[in-house]
């Protein structure tokens, strides 16, 4: 699914209501997109790996740019595991794995901070999984979205965009079309068919 496939099959859905949306570039829809993919991203967990390369007593991090929440920490983990808290070699108490912004900017912190005898045991490299926000692209294999979810997709950008129109008085009822993503309302004011898209995207995303 490239960017530019869904923007007309999210015009076909809004029909005439996509008028009101005036810029050039087709960045209104953009926009109405990419707030899709992230809320997407709550009902359809995409998870990936990352790395850090952790120096001796130093907490912060960045943070990989499209993390959503932490899932869970690797480093350390097996030997935690196989070994003892009476044995000499117990890793001891390992890092909590935090997102904290800071100054505007996301960051990952590890509390405690590991030590140089942490990192010389268990390696520089501090691996974890995250859960990751889905992206839209103009080159279809960057679009994190399954073809499966794409009427989930389209159902939340529509509602988006007319939520953005109830929000600017708009309230002369419109109608909408189908776009091949199955039952959908389809006449009403903005606000009320905002509303009745994001019920039926929860139901279809339960």
């Amino acid at each position: 699914m490239s960017r530019a496939d869904l923007v007309e099959d999210l015009k076909a859905i809004l029909m005439d209501a996509a008028l009101k949306f005036q810029a050039e570039d087709g960045s209104d829809f953009w926009r109405h997109l990419d707030i899709a993919a992230r809320d997407l991203s709550r009902v359809r967990r995409r998870t990936l790996l990352g790395t850090l390369n952790l120096v001796a007593d130093q907490p912060n991090y960045p943070a990989p740019p499209d993390i959503l929440a932490p899932k869970v920490a690797l480093w350390g983990m097996h030997e935690r595991s196989s070994r003892k808290p009476w044995d000499p070699n117990w890793v001891g108490r390992l890092p909590v794995l935090r997102l904290v912004e800071s100054a505007g900017t996301q960051e990952i912190w590890l509390d405690p901070a590991p030590t140089a005898a942490q990192i010389a045991d268990l390696g520089a490299v501090y691996k974890f999984y995250y859960f990751a926000t889905h992206r839209i692209d103009e080159d279809p294999s960057q679009t994190t979205v399954q073809s499966s979810d794409r009427p989930l997709l389209l159902i939340r950008a529509a509602a988006q965009a007319l939520q953005e129109l109830a929000h600017n008085n708009v309230t002369k009822p419109v109608q909408l079309g189908s776009a091949g993503v199955g039952s959908m309302p389809k006449n009403g004011t903005p606000a009320a068919l905002s509303q009745s898209l994001m019920m039926l995207f929860e139901r279809m995303a339960a």
